[in-house]
């Protein structure tokens, strides 16, 4: 994320590996593909989160899960703003599996994703509506960058 994309993909590839011990097929990776999109390889960042998607549901560990929802949807809106139906259903999604895990940073974060792309809709009050809702629940952290983001969408929506 700091510049050096291509390099960092192998090294997140192989810290990955190391860390969990498991065959290449099996890596479940968001991060790799956020960081594929952000290099503007949105069909290969596509297929690893799809592929991480399948590994999670074969293996079962759903820490991630939600996240790897949001991330898809986000490398959806960077390949065409045309994929906004799909990404709102990947970042619908994101949520409803953060809140049954009641993992309410993911939540935070998909619900942010969601709201950018309702506010881009008109749907301006829909956005500002969920995403207080999820703000509103922390009572602290809000020097994190996950909350700053929030916090600014919140304000920017609230004109």
């Amino acid at each position: 994320m700091a510049g050096a994309l291509k390099g960092g993909i192998a090294r997140m590839q192989a810290g990955i590996m190391m860390g969990y011990g498991v065959k290449e097929d099996q890596v479940s990776s968001y991060q790799i593909a956020t960081v594929l999109g952000l290099m503007g390889r949105f069909e290969e960042g596509l297929r690893t989160i799809d592929k991480s998607l399948r590994v999670i549901e074969r293996t079962g560990p759903r820490f991630n899960e939600a996240e790897a929802h949001r991330v898809k949807g986000e490398l959806l809106m960077m390949q065409d703003a045309s994929n906004a139906a799909q990404a709102e259903q990947s970042f619908r999604t994101a949520i409803e599996v953060a809140r049954r895990q009641s993992a309410k940073s993911w939540e935070l974060r998909a619900t942010t994703s969601l709201a950018r792309l309702l506010d881009k809709q008109g749907k301006r009050d829909e956005a500002r509506a969920m995403l207080v809702e999820i703000y509103n629940w922390f009572t602290e952290g809000f020097d994190t960058a996950d909350l700053k983001d929030a916090k600014a969408l919140l304000e920017e929506l609230g004109r």
